[in-house]
């Protein structure tokens, strides 16, 4: 974390969400402006005894209308190569890969969503 710091998922810029499944957190998901119009998707987690449940899904919903509501007509998001599941999850729901948007140490794939 101290590498690669969440900075700028609080307001006005960022909202950082969580997930919850009978009343305990389940999950996580944050999105931030990196320029006017443009989001980032972070921070994407499912506890693994909650995988499967569909709550990735519900926070990537989530996630979507807080960028909407923070001005994104484009959502960004980079994932590693080994998080099968997560790019299925988000080729499912409209992502399409891209070329690199940063050069980050973690980052091994790379999507983008129209949010209109």
């Amino acid at each position: 974390m101290e590498e690669e710091p969440s900075d700028g998922l609080a307001p006005p810029h960022g909202r950082f969400l969580l997930g919850r499944y009978a009343g305990d957190v389940a999950g996580c998901a944050g999105v931030r402006l990196l320029e006017p119009g443009t989001g980032e998707l972070t921070r994407v987690f499912v506890r693994p005894e909650r995988r499967g449940t569909g709550g990735g899904a519900l926070l990537l919903a989530a996630a979507e209308e807080a960028a909407r509501e923070l001005g994104a007509v484009l959502l960004r998001l980079d994932t590693r190569a080994d998080l099968v599941e997560a790019r299925a999850l988000y080729a499912a729901r409209g992502y399409r890969e891209i070329p690199a948007y940063h050069d980050g140490p973690y980052a091994d794939h790379f999507f983008e969503k129209a949010l209109v």
